[in-house]
């Protein structure tokens, strides 16, 4: 007693003249997990049970839905392939996995008929779309160890999940109330409420761990969608046959003394820093200056008693200007202390010896060489030294037999270094 396909063909063309009826999925919102099939033409047995269905029936499978052929409220045959098909009850369960391969085999082995004489056949759906938007509050505020704050601070969160199912047998078996034939998410959620806030609480405490900031968490909804999946892995995929895809915190907020707590560590945080602190001191100045400008008994009076105050707290205020000074000085030192030094400059009568030492005098002081004249220079014969071709207080040419320094170091007297080949500049 099964299911089996049935020609796409056969069906639009026969179902006029049979006694078929064709039965599809009731209502499939977005929130409906599971819901019953109804007739969505009968044929002409007009005296049969409605809802109830007959041997050769034809059933709509429409993607994403998990039809079942249930017999007393055992599973007598499924398919999780879209398509047409026949209730045939003189045949075997044909068993259509699907996406779902060979795995719903041995669900079924455990939740099949048990062989009784057909009685009332149903047909039933699961949606295996994934189910968005199912809402989710905590109900006391939650614990979470900041490592920023080094404080156990408690917050409450709000939000939305999404679940899919995996094993839409198990799903059936285990989630599904029976005697139920529409069952929608909300039913679902408000069964597993607790389960899922405890699994929350446990990804908040693995986030903790992995020292993830409580200001960030709202901007990690993909790795709090995997935490949960990891802490109700076991207890609702492998047990109900459903997981956890994504969680999405739509707010998180803070007990009042979690607030205090943050509010006195970025107040200190600010504080440490001599700058903000002198430009409090001298805004607190400020506004004593313009609260005795301002004073009913008139100006005078409130710059007497502001005099009284600045005399009594003179000290205090310029002791705290000094140390914010001398601190703000300590690192500007630190700051330049920790930029890199600058290059020493190079001498303006270096140069560099062959050997690669740099050297300011005539002579290297690594090997010894004297420091080669520069490849274009030459005396003349009057004593002037020159680079050109002519010299630049006589006119005479330059001699062409006179020595010269190649690059590499070697003196020469061609017009070709006779170390390297270089030709004479």
């Amino acid at each position: 007693m099964g299911i089996i396909k049935a020609a796409v063909d056969a069906i639009r063309g026969g179902l006029a003249d049979t006694w078929l009826d064709v039965f599809e999925a009731d209502d499939m919102g977005d929130q409906v997990l599971f819901t019953k099939g109804v007739q969505i033409r009968q044929g002409q047995n007009t005296k049969g049970t409605s809802n109830v269905i007959s041997n050769g029936s034809i059933v709509h499978v429409y993607p994403n839905q998990f039809m079942m052929l249930v017999d007393g409220g055992k599973v007598v045959d499924y398919t999780a392939e879209p398509g047409y098909y026949k209730v045939d009850n003189s045949s075997m369960p044909s068993l259509f996995n699907g996406q779902f391969g060979d795995s719903l085999k041995e669900t079924f082995s455990r939740i099949k008929y048990g062989g009784e004489t057909p009685t009332k056949q149903q047909v039933f759906f699961i949606n295996l779309q994934e189910i968005k938007g199912i809402k989710f509050g905590t109900r006391n505020p939650v614990n979470y160890f900041d490592n920023f704050y080094n404080a156990e601070l408690f917050l409450r969160a709000h939000g939305s999940y999404s679940i899919k199912v995996t094993d839409p047998l198990k799903f059936y078996a285990e989630v599904i109330p029976k005697n139920d034939d529409h069952v929608e998410v909300n039913e679902v959620n408000e069964q597993y409420l607790n389960e899922f806030l405890e699994a929350f609480q446990s990804a908040l405490n693995q986030m903790s761990a992995d020292g993830i900031r409580i200001s960030h968490v709202t901007s990690k909804s993909r790795e709090l969608g995997k935490y949960m999946s990891t802490v109700l892995d076991e207890e609702w995929n492998q047990t109900r046959g459903m997981e956890i895809l994504a969680v999405g915190v739509g707010g998180l907020s803070y007990d009042d003394e979690s607030k205090k707590l943050i509010n006195m560590r970025n107040q200190g945080a600010m504080l440490s820093d001599p700058t903000v602190r002198e430009g409090y001191v001298q805004g607190s100045i400020a506004r004593g200056m313009e609260a005795a400008g301002s004073n009913a008994n008139g100006a005078m009076a409130g710059f007497m008693g502001m005099g009284m105050g600045m005399q009594a707290t003179g000290g205090f205020m310029s002791a705290a200007s000094q140390t914010n000074a001398m601190q703000m000085q300590m690192q500007n030192q630190q700051a330049q202390a920790a930029q890199p030094a600058p290059a020493p400059a190079p001498a303006a009568n270096g140069w560099t010896c062959a050997c690669g030492a740099t050297n300011t005098g005539k002579f290297c002081a690594e090997c010894g060489q004297p420091k080669p004249a520069p490849a274009n220079e030459w005396t003349c014969s009057c004593g002037t030294v020159n680079k050109g071709k002519f010299c630049a207080e006589c006119g005479q040419p330059r001699p062409a037999t006179d020595e010269w320094t190649c690059s590499c170091g070697t003196v020469n007297k061609g017009n070709f270094c006779a170390e390297c080949g270089n030709k004479r500049p």
